[in-house]
């Protein structure tokens, strides 16, 4: 984890504590930037956090409202998924990160917690290629099905695809 301008470790923030404590093996850091709390794991104890921040009544997560991941091809543990979370009732947010390396680009799935991550899960697997475990139905969604020329929102895709443009047949005006 790399501090940028503006963000400060946020060891003492209360909902880190809490994961820090009740999954000590998990948790790695936490760091707030602009005022939002980022809490970073093991990818091993994902599901067990996700878990945790939803079934907690202190806690109260129950509004998945984003799931995304980040390439960057330099680093050992290449693609980070970040999962944002909100908590209706409490009016409280946070934000999980994990780190996967290329050559097991793999996490378990939430969507046994919250179903919406159903389609979220999907849309990563298919633009960046990352694997989700025990995944109710892991498939395309917005790519074809036969699609085979890699993963178009890793930073190594080119920029003008690889080659499947070439093909079209243009109607002249």
């Amino acid at each position: 984890m790399k501090l940028v301008p503006g963000m400060t470790l946020a060891e003492d923030h209360a909902i880190a504590q809490r994961i820090r404590l009740r999954i000590p093996e998990g948790y790695l850091a936490s760091t707030v930037f602009r005022g939002d709390l980022s809490v970073h794991l093991r990818r091993e104890y994902l599901l067990q956090v996700c878990q945790y921040l939803h079934d907690d009544p202190d806690l109260d997560f129950d509004y998945i409202v984003h799931i995304s991941s980040v390439d960057y091809p330099k680093d050992p543990e290449r693609f980070e998924m970040v999962y944002e979370f909100h908590s209706i009732r409490k009016k409280q947010w946070v934000r999980l990160k994990a780190r996967l390396p290329e050559d097991d680009c793999t996490i378990d799935s939430v969507a046994s917690i919250w179903r919406g991550a159903n389609y979220m899960e999907r849309e990563v697997y298919d633009m960046m290629g990352i694997r989700f475990n025990h995944h109710p139905d892991l498939r395309r969604i917005l790519l074809p099905d036969d699609y085979d020329e890699g993963f178009p929102l890793r930073k190594n895709f080119p920029v003008t695809g690889r080659g499947w443009r070439d093909r079209f047949e243009f109607l002249d005006k």
